[in-house]
């Protein structure tokens, strides 16, 4: 441990600390160098994605003090934007949210920006909305999505209630680096700004209004059954009353809720890895569908940007993953829209270059444009602001990834699992009138176009040594020459780390195999994990699945 970790460590017990956690925390690592230098040996990253880490004290750590810090700039950030600055704050069930959320609103009307933050937990997906319904220059979310309940995070969003882009963050940043940990003087109250007129609490108006936006872009009335029964569960986040109210205002009424993490629980109790996408997460869901009769089980995640799903299969029930969710979403749309006459004239959607490129062959078959942009909504939202202002936003149809994120409709500018939940269950109770389950329906897509299935890879390096391991990875591969996986050819190679046609740089390589498959390489840009992600298209699903094993043992990450 240097001497300037130890010296962080030694001002942090000195310092005018008042909450008794953090006191403790800095207490108990005492003589414990390893534990002090993983807390202290770098601040805690800001970028596009905000902050996120795991909670606790010190400077690589989410506390009440990384996060005042990072107000502070973020507020100056602001001040440059306008004369008279607004922002919308939101929070999920996490520990600290609320906490973090009071003093990020405190802070910001200390420094004259009119603040609007909901009173009670809220979906990520509804500050994305309170962002665009009051002008606001900027909106922050107090959550960490899916990651477990040690963890937090601070989510900045620009003026069209988009995550912040990279030039934002870096400014944003510069100011972040001129502010002290524990400034002295700071005495402004959330309760003056209150009295002051300076923070307002957002109405429950406005949330019927998201639900409203949300509802327009529903694609079923009353000519397919919504009897259907539905389980669901908000995973002890914020779904519950957004989900069940915008599922009930249009028709679908019939819903089983998973009673054990319907009320937010940041210790997430049944599910320590609150992910939709992990079927550990989906379990007690599933007993409670299959108890109940259900159908379907839809399941959001703490902060309802991101959803999964399972469907009824025999006695038992199937989970379908993001990227097949997302075939199935987009073929559904296009169909759908056909049929009705709402196709319109070059119709347009966005995925992120890891999802499944059998999305290229779904939308060929109905004359729609994809559009590939990097990881993150962060970059598909943008694709649909551009739109805007260019008078096409009728264009959109959907926008996906496959983290199990979907964007349906303009309304907001990120994933949103409270729309998803109800184009899911539209699209499962048209289906359903006609005889087929979605796992006939995604079969007969298979048929169609082939068996293409993608998988996804996550290797933690943990500690002040996992970036350095991660780096070091991604730099072997890159100056290694890659012919083949699993003795199928690779017929390009698509480096981002200094952009790569439209897209902007990025630490990702991706290999294009011959007939259509791929694999992906990316550090996560929120959590000490790499990623690999691969595509692969057969005649038969045995076939497919055998050769990602192979390119998963060949690839070998440690």
């Amino acid at each position: 441990m240097d001497d300037k970790v130890r010296k962080l460590y030694e001002e942090w017990m000195k310092a005018p600390i008042t909450d008794e956690d953090l006191v403790n925390d800095l207490r108990s690592i005492k003589g414990n160098d390893e534990e002090i230098n993983d807390r202290f040996y770098r601040d805690l990253e800001f970028g596009t994605a905000g902050l996120r880490g795991i909670l606790g004290a010190g400077t690589n750590r989410m506390n009440i003090y990384t996060v005042a810090r990072a107000t502070r700039g973020y507020a100056k950030y602001l001040c440059t934007l306008s004369d008279d600055p607004a922002i919308a704050i939101a929070y999920d069930s996490r520990h600290k949210s609320d906490v973090f959320a009071k003093e990020t609103a405190r802070i910001m009307a200390a420094n004259g920006i009119h603040v609007y933050i909901w009173p009670e937990l809220m979906p990520t997906p509804l500050l994305s909305f309170a962002v665009r319904y009051y002008g606001c220059d900027g909106g922050v979310v107090i959550t960490a999505s899916h990651n477990p309940s040690k963890y937090n995070g601070y989510k900045a969003y620009d003026p069209t209630g988009c995550q912040i882009d990279e030039a934002a963050a870096s400014a944003v940043l510069e100011y972040i680096e001129e502010e002290e940990m524990f400034p002295a003087g700071d005495a402004y109250t959330f309760e003056q700004g209150l009295a002051e007129g300076k923070i307002e609490y957002i109405p429950d108006e406005v949330r019927d209004e998201f639900i409203t936006a949300a509802s327009a872009w529903s694609l079923c009335g009353d000519d397919i059954d919504k009897s259907v029964k539905i389980a669901y569960t908000p995973l002890y986040g914020t779904g519950l009353k957004c989900v069940t109210t915008c599922l009930k205002r249009n028709g679908f009424t019939n819903i089983v809720l998973v009673e054990e993490q319907a009320e937010p629980n940041g210790d997430f109790p049944t599910c320590p890895y609150p992910n939709p996408e992990i079927r550990e997460a989906m379990e007690t869901g599933l007993r409670a569908a299959r108890e109940k009769g259900a159908d379907i089980l839809i399941a959001t995640d703490p902060d309802a940007d991101r959803m999964g799903i399972a469907v009824k299969d025999g006695d038992d029930f199937t989970l379908i993953n993001g990227n097949q969710t997302g075939m199935l979403l987009l073929d559904w749309i296009c169909r759908r829209r056909m049929e009705t006459g709402k196709m319109p004239g070059r119709p347009l959607c966005v995925k992120s270059i890891v999802s499944t490129d059998m999305i290229y062959k779904i939308a060929g078959k109905y004359g729609v444009e994809v559009v590939d942009v990097l990881t993150g909504f962060k970059n598909i939202a943008p694709v649909v602001t551009k739109l805007c202002e260019k008078g096409e936003e009728d264009r959109y149809i959907f926008g996906y990834e496959e983290s199990y994120g979907y964007m349906l409709g303009t309304h907001v500018r990120d994933k949103c699992a409270v729309s998803a939940s109800l184009m899911v269950a539209e699209m499962f109770a048209y289906y359903k009138g006609k005889g087929l389950s979605l796992l006939d329906v995604l079969d007969g897509i298979y048929k169609e176009f082939g068996y293409y299935i993608n998988t996804t890879h996550s290797y933690e390096f943990p500690g002040a040594s996992g970036f350095d391991t991660m780096k070091g990875i991604m730099e072997s591969f890159r100056n290694s020459t890659v012919s083949a996986f699993a003795g199928i050819p690779v017929v390009e190679v698509q480096d981002y780390i200094n952009g790569y046609k439209d897209i902007p740089a990025s630490n990702v390589i991706k290999y294009v195999l011959e007939g259509n498959g791929m694999v992906v390489l990316r550090p996560s840009g929120t959590e000490p994990k790499l990623k690999l992600y691969i595509g692969i298209g057969a005649p038969t699903l045995a076939e497919a699945e055998e050769i990602e094993k192979k390119i998963t043992a060949e690839v070998n990450i440690h």
